[in-house]
């Protein structure tokens, strides 16, 4: 078993309420829903302009895992609306 996660530490300049930067923040997990990823807000709850999202995948292939995690740093470094400040990523093997 392979355990791949990321915890992806963003900063959203243009949330100016709680509800805009969780409008940001569901966009980006809607995103990330058809990679069967699990995704969560783990830090800066309360914060308006940032936010650390958790992200975790389980699988039976470490090339698969890491690729996955490589799209999902990709495609979060598109978004226009949350910028990237701080990625940690780790990949288990049980």
């Amino acid at each position: 078993m392979v355990i791949a996660a990321l915890e992806v530490r963003l900063r959203i300049p243009g949330a100016h309420s709680l509800k805009e930067k969780r409008r940001v923040i569901k966009s980006m997990k809607d995103r990330f829903a058809k990679l069967n990823l699990s995704v969560s807000e783990v830090d800066d709850n309360d914060k308006w302009q940032s936010a650390v999202l958790g992200l975790a995948l389980v699988t039976n292939d470490a090339g698969f895992a890491s690729s996955v995690m490589d799209r999902v740093i990709l495609d979060m470094e598109d978004a226009y609306e949350a910028e990237m400040v701080d990625v940690k990523r780790e990949i288990i093997h049980l």
